[in-house]
């Protein structure tokens, strides 16, 4: 029974049985930040079994799309070197929510085996709970195994490690019961001929597992039953092909050997002869696959998380197809095939094809460039490194004698042989071959591991904790020697103030505070209590209206006034944090201050608004973006101004033009719909736990932050925007008034950039484009309309006009064919012509010298010109003279004469120059240059 044949089965057999068919999640999943991949069927169920969604169905029959390659469940390391690991695989599962339970999952399970698949029973073993630690033994599975006709003796119990399945440390949870099929002695991977079951040799192969989900876990780790138990089964479709099919591996089966033939034709490599050949292909074939469907699913590579992962499973099949001599891009193609093959299934795979090309072959193209490079680097630096001896092995052991570079800790830990008994007669990998590939290669530490394994080094327990604390250090030391520009002015003054007191800010929507006492000044020379004025100086006070540099948003700037507000005190020029806290203002005094005194502060308002259009313009264009583009889009970085916002984020690919005008014309409507932006304080798990969107390379408190919602009835969860932020907006977004996009650029891989205008900016903006846009019309004499048209043919017309121009130049060039031919001079025998040519340009002057050529049959031309200032100079030998005379040299000679250089082939090359009034001796000394090199 071929693959897809089983899919079918399975869903025809349960659909059958009342269960609802549900299509195969998205291998990102949605809503839940647990996961990094989907890696089982009931992830898109999840919240059914929490109690937190109703289905209209309360049984379900899905395939499942899964990949295991990074977070708890991660096969990577595996796949290749054993043949039922897979990256990618698809999981067939049936689920009942509350409706049967274990009697009917059980039952179900073994018709379809036994009888629709027509599995043998004598080669099938169930598994159930044994009971443990308080939780009682699974007998009522036990007995309904028995009563499906499975002897006594092919039923296992095993504890919590085996048989109990929990969704988390708290939640639905309960027994689950395996099924295992004997592949026989041929499957063993350590060559067993008479092992029983319970040997994890390779022979014996999970191949579905029921878990039933009796009970709810609380805090305390209490076990209570639950009201409606359910069941969440899973078996592994390509381990199932390979029992169906005959097979000992996933890898010969029709799901995946289609695959490893196409690798096996790609490199020139037979599978099956070789272990260390056929470890390649399989991964190459199972990553092609993983890569395939990770980036059809929106992934993209990066250097953190999914991204990530991504790269990682793109760069090691790349290594194995190195190792199997192939350097040129190869992956790429694996992907088209991956698509041919999976495509009745997965009808997306074929639409989305050439862009899954268009990311594996840039990845590869990097690869080569970037990786391939520091590998070789680091496979130099440790390569020639001793072996570890018989004699160092014992020492180590033994006496603890420090080898290499390794900490005391580190050999205490290693005494013990088994931790250390592989290692003589081997390489070995120390931490600070760790800390150069990751600080000096760009190298993370499992591309050490993988590099380490294929070259047969040995990394010692404890290696990559002590690469840790290397690299730990290092960026103490890095700490330690980086100065900030308000650091280095920073006193410690405001060190003691920050103990006991901090600066109240009321920055959000008001832009004035009354009655503010100054608590410190800092002038260049230090703290004093008094200033003159004219003195720059830094003001902290108990309280301000001033925003403080931070989250992307500039500083407000304005003034203090007098405590009474009537007169100007002070310029102030900026503000920020010099430590946490506590706010400085940069100002310029207008009159004496002392510290003590009290002051009324003022923001720039209308500077202020302008910042809060921006700030809050950029919060919609964020949701915009990712509702759009997709919710891969993550911020990398902003800028908010008075005059524009900038936007850093996360994305795979340049903006078209639909996608600008779409996100333009998305943010508008939101303006349109003036929302109240709605601001709360909560602590950071309530906030997250909403929805709100945090960026996670930024602190935040645990307490009291702040989150920003633009809210929407008929959006899903309520709300059009929610994010975490301490800066200002504006109160409703119909105060933006209009948002435009005016640029859009890549600032580094995998991350672009947009800056888009507010407000009257926006309008200013708007203004100035139609009045171009008029005045454009009017000199045409057209209607606006008519522009695009106009200009498409004004420019053609000016295109025929130039290729008609440059066809009447070549004519008049070539018409002086003879002209030029009559200045011929023989040069110890050979034909040579030097000439200046005017109102020509460089191509037609090349034509021209290629015409000249074919008249003389053999001899040398050099013609010169002058354009835009500057000397042009081409010159060619004819093929039967170029082993006595290069034309790359004599036109490098000449064009010394006019202070230039130049060089090419033996037969034709180009020079230039400055000086156009030598031109006449230059061409003049060809003669000459010629002479010297008969």
């Amino acid at each position: 029974m071929k693959g897809n044949e089983i899919r079918c089965t399975f869903v025809e057999f349960f659909a059958d049985r009342g269960h609802r068919v549900v299509r195969s999640s998205s291998l990102v999943p949605v809503g839940d930040p647990t996961l990094l991949f989907t890696n089982a069927g009931m992830n898109q169920f999840k919240d059914v079994f929490l109690g937190l969604e109703q289905r209209d169905s309360r049984r379900a029959v899905s395939v499942q799309k899964c990949v295991r390659a990074g977070g708890k469940h991660n096969d990577l390391e595996n796949v290749g070197r054993t043949t039922r690991h897979n990256t990618f695989f698809e999981m067939l599962g049936n689920f009942s929510f509350g409706d049967y339970f274990k009697k009917d999952a059980i039952a179900f399970a073994w018709e379809l085996i036994t009888r629709v698949w027509r599995i043998p029973p004598e080669k099938l073993f169930a598994t159930i709970f044994k009971g443990e630690e308080g939780v009682p033994r699974d007998t009522e599975g036990y007995e309904h195994w028995l009563s499906q006709g499975v002897a006594k003796d092919r039923i296992y119990e095993f504890g919590f490690m085996e048989n109990f399945w929990a969704m988390g440390d708290v939640g639905p949870c309960g027994p689950c019961s395996e099924i295992h099929y004997d592949m026989g002695p041929a499957a063993s991977d350590e060559g067993h001929t008479n092992c029983a079951f319970g040997c994890e040799c390779g022979r014996y192969v999970e191949i579905w597992n029921l878990v039933f989900m009796q009970f709810n876990r609380d805090a305390s780790g209490t076990l209570t039953p639950l009201p409606k138990p359910s069941i969440d089964t899973g078996a592994g479709l390509e381990r199932l092909a390979a029992v169906m099919q005959g097979k000992t591996s996933n890898f010969d089966t029709d799901l995946l050997r289609p695959l490893v033939d196409f690798a096996s034709e790609l490199s020139d490599k037979e599978y099956g002869v070789d272990p260390r050949t056929d470890m390649a292909l399989r991964v190459i074939a199972d990553h092609s696959r993983a890569a395939t469907f990770l980036i059809n699913d929106g992934v993209s590579p990066s250097n953190e998380g999914r991204g990530y992962v991504l790269r990682k499973i793109i760069r090691r099949a790349c290594d194995f197809g190195r190792q199997l001599g192939r350097t040129a891009p190869f992956l790429y193609e694996m992907s088209g095939h991956v698509s041919e093959l999976m495509k009745e299934p997965y009808p997306e795979l074929i639409e989305s094809r050439g862009q899954v090309a268009r990311v594996i072959i840039g990845e590869e193209v990097k690869y080569a460039r970037l990786i391939v490079p520091a590998e070789e680097q680091l496979i130099k630096r440790i390569e020639g490194r001793p072996m570890i001896s018989g004699a160092d092995l014992t020492a180590l052991q033994e006496t603890g004698r420090e080898l290499g570079v390794y900490s005391e800790e580190q050999i205490r830990r290693a005494k013990a042989r088994r931790r250390l008994e592989k290692a003589e007669g081997r390489i070995i990998v120390h931490p600070q071959d760790f800390l150069f590939a990751y600080g000096t290669l760009g190298l993370r530490p499992d591309s050490v591991r993988d590099i380490a394994a294929a070259q047969g080094w040995f990394i010692p327990e404890g290696t990559e904790e002590e690469f840790g604390k290397l690299l730990e250090q290092e960026r103490e030391r890095a700490k330690a020697s980086w100065k900030g520009v308000h650091k280095e002015a920073a006193s410690p003054i405001y060190a003691k103030l920050a103990e006991t007191f901090r600066t109240e800010p009321n920055f959000y929507y008001g832009a004035s505070t009354h009655d503010c006492r100054i608590e410190a000044i800092l002038t260049k020379e230090g703290p004093v209590n008094e200033i003159q004025p004219g003195t720059e100086a830094e003001v902290v006070l108990d309280r301000t209206a001033f925003y403080a540099e931070a989250g992307g948003q500039v500083a407000d700037v304005g003034w203090f006034y007098d405590s009474a507000g009537s007169m100007q005190v002070a310029e102030v020029r900026g503000a920020y944090y010099p430590v946490a806290g506590l706010i400085a203002h940069r100002i310029l005094a207008k009159q004496s201050l002392r510290v003590g005194d009290r002051v009324a502060t003022v923001a720039d308002a209308a500077r202020r608004d302008a910042i809060k259009r921006n700030h809050t313009a950029t919060h919609l264009m964020h949701a915009a973006l990712r509702n759009i583009l997709d919710t891969h889009v993550k911020q990398s970085g902003s800028l908010v101004a008075p005059d524009y916002l900038r936007f850093d984020f996360t994305h795979f690919t340049s903006l078209d033009a639909d996608e600008v005008r779409e996100i333009e014309q998305e943010v508008n409507e939101e303006i349109l719909r003036n929302a109240e932006v709605v601001t709360d304080v909560a602590s950071l798990d309530e906030a997250l736990a909403s929805g709100a969107l945090a960026f996670f390379g930024d602190k935040y408190p645990e307490q009291n932050v702040r989150v920003v919602t633009i809210p929407d009835p008929a959006a899903p969860r309520g709300f059009y925007s929610k994010e975490l932020c301490g800066g200002t907006h504006v109160r409703r977004t119909g105060d933006i008034g209009v948002f435009k996009i005016v640029a859009e650029q890549s600032v580094a891989a995998g991350v672009r950039r947009v800056e888009a205008i507010t407000g009257t900016r926006a309008l200013a903006d708007y203004q100035k484009a139609l009045a171009t846009l008029r005045q454009l019309a009017s000199a045409l004499h057209v209607g606006e309309d008519e522009l695009p048209a106009t200009i498409e043919r004004l420019t053609l017309e000016a295109k025929q006009a130039e290729k008609q121009l440059d066809a009447l130049k070549r004519q008049a060039a070539h018409a002086k064919l003879d002209e030029l031919l009559e200045r011929v001079q023989t040069v110890k025998g050979v034909r040579v012509l030097s000439a200046q040519v005017e109102g020509i340009e460089r191509d037609a002057m090349r034509q021209l010298v290629d015409a000249l050529r074919q008249k003389l049959g053999s001899g040398v031309v050099v013609l010169g010109t002058t354009e835009n200032g500057k000397v042009a100079i081409i010159g060619g030998v004819t093929k039967d003279l170029t082993s006595r005379l290069h034309a790359g040299r004599i036109v490098q000679a000449v064009a010394r004469e006019v202070g230039g250089t130049g060089g090419g082939r033996a037969d034709l090359a180009e020079a230039g120059g400055k000086d156009t009034s030598a031109l006449k001796r230059a061409m003049d000394r060809v003669y000459g240059v010629v002479e010297q090199m008969l």
